[in-house]
């Protein structure tokens, strides 16, 4: 190729400046001329040249015994030209772009194939160095898209990506010569500054955030009125909901009275969605499980810096949360008396005074009041006012426990198995009518819950697609002589079962309950009553 057309040239020299080659554009004197009157600093530079108008790029590399001057014609746009020429620590600078500690940088080509990879991208994944060269960018690199932006020439700039389970921001670049995606490069942060490490942080925690969200949006959209999950054709439970499709509508205090695990939460929220008030989110709290310093803190608010470790702007209590809405107050029964004053006061004159503050604040909330407790031995025993007693229950409504509607055993498994199958595809399973007549004959001391917690049991271990009575939780019997309830001993496995729970998910009863398919007041309250016993 004449050198007239060509926009590369090579000039090798001795260090005393005598030609041993020089090739294409090196051979024109004034080219080769100017290369040789340019001096680099170092002993690998790159430089800039103009002659008659014509800009130049000159790359310098010095051997033992010769030099090495490559010349390449800029393009149009004098970007680089102008970067070398202006910089004359330039090719220090590009050195440092593709071996950065702080940015790895990959390469790719037009099929998508791994040209260059950083040594701390390479180090990231475990590979040896140039281990990565040569193979698809899917293989080296997890959840890439790389070829994707070789493959469109769209650029994608400041993208999250996840790598070994780290969340980083990316940007993936396509590189064209003239009209042409010969590549693309992309580019990640690694040893980053602190700012952009909370950034990560914060990017992987409101992933996990949106994640729980839309599983109680899918929850929510799911429980519909409420009725829907409360599954059965017993007499029992048609009454049931009978009676709350007729309290719902009025705007009265409802007691729920039942024992663990038949399903109180739910009747409430099928109450509050079938009431005046259910454009607005219900607001639940167990008073089972709140720490006795902070009930009053929780319930009613406080002002800023009305104790240590407040807030310095203050909170809204439960009850304010709930104002034109519904209030859930689980565990009633486990309310402290000194509290119990106070939600009187609150239900007679419609005010709240947050813990620290010197005036009322108007809270207008209807009350669902639930317990698994009597409430008249407590009244009788005097550890529950009878003041507050007839405030809470305008209505009761009882809820039936599973052994006064087994009759809604197959229903309920065949709802159970469903939902649990749609959280796991691969645990898809059927329950046999022998396996259901074998649950029907169970006394179900944890009612809804245990079977629920035995069926979730099942569909794990059984081996094939339909659960026999073979595959069900066979029950440890009571020691001889013991005087311990079934409930207690229930209770005790569920503890265990809420330890093991809290031990996977890393202390976040949150995860944990949502893990356990019980309700996270369910959670907290099993945990506070631990913590009382002596």
């Amino acid at each position: 190729m004449a050198h007239g057309q060509s926009r590369l040239g090579v000039l090798v020299t001795t260090h005393a400046g005598e030609v041993l080659h020089a090739s294409d554009l090196m051979e024109d004197a004034r080219i080769r001329a100017a290369a040789l009157a340019w001096q680099p600093p170092g002993v690998a530079d790159l430089g800039a040249i103009e002659i008659d108008g014509e800009r130049l790029i000159v790359l310098y590399r010095a051997g033992r015994e010769t030099c090495v001057r490559f010349v390449h014609r800029a393009a149009d746009e004098h970007t680089l030209f102008d970067f070398v020429g202006g910089v004359d620590f330039a090719y220090a600078i590009l050195e440092h772009l593709v071996s950065s500690p702080y940015e790895a940088m990959t390469v790719v080509d037009a099929a998508g194939f791994v040209r260059y990879i950083s040594p701390v991208h390479a180090r990231f994944f475990g590979l040896a160095p140039s281990e990565g060269i040569g193979r698809h960018v899917t293989e080296v690199i997890e959840n890439t898209r790389l070829h994707e932006v070789v493959r469109t020439g769209k650029a994608e700039i400041g993208q999250v990506q996840s790598m070994r389970g780290v969340a980083r921001v990316v940007s993936r670049i396509p590189i064209a010569s003239g009209e042409r995606v010969v590549g693309a490069i992309g580019q990640v942060m690694f040893k980053e500054p602190e700012a952009v490490h909370d950034l990560s942080r914060e990017v992987t925690r409101l992933r996990s955030e949106i994640a729980y969200y839309r599983r109680e949006l899918s929850d929510m959209r799911q429980r519909g009125s409420g009725f829907d999950q409360i599954v059965g054709n017993s007499s029992a439970v048609r009454k049931l909901k009978s009676d709350i499709a007729r309290v719902a509508p009025l705007d009265v205090p409802v007691l729920l009275i039942g024992e663990s695990g038949t399903g109180k939460e739910l009747a409430a929220h099928a109450i509050h969605a079938l009431s005046a008030r259910h454009a607005r989110p219900m607001v639940s709290v167990n008073a089972a499980a709140l720490p006795a310093g902070l009930v009053e803190s929780e319930l009613f608010g406080y002002e800023g810096g009305a104790f240590s470790g407040a807030d310095r702007k203050g909170r809204r209590g439960r009850f304010e949360q709930a104002h034109r809405s519904t209030l859930l107050l689980d565990e009633i029964g486990d309310m402290p008396a000194e509290v119990q004053v106070k939600l009187l006061r609150v239900l007679q004159d419609g005010v709240v005074e947050r813990v620290g503050g010197t005036h009322a604040i108007q809270s207008n909330f209807r009350l669902i009041s639930a317990t698994h407790c009597d409430l008249d031995q407590l009244v009788q025993s005097g550890r529950f006012r009878l003041d507050l007693f007839y405030r809470v229950s305008t209505v009761v409504l009882r809820l039936p426990p599973l052994r006064e509607r087994l009759e809604d055993i197959p229903l309920l498994a065949e709802h159970f198995l469903h939902a649990f199958a749609q959280r796991h595809e691969r645990l898809a399973k059927r329950i046999s009518a022998e396996a259901c007549a074998a649950l029907r004959a169970l006394p179900w001391p944890g009612n809804v819950r245990q079977l629920q917690h035995d069926l979730e049991q099942a569909a794990i271990f059984c081996e094939g697609d339909v659960i026999g009575p073979g595959d069900l939780p066979r029950r440890a019997p009571l020691p001889t002589g013991t005087a311990s309830p079934v409930r207690n001993v229930l209770e005790d496995v569920e503890l265990r079962l809420i330890d093991d729970a809290l031990v996977r998910c890393d202390g976040n009863k949150k995860k944990a309950a949502l893990e356990l398919g019980i309700s996270r007041s369910h959670l907290y309250k099993r945990l506070a009553q631990r913590q009382a016993q002596p």
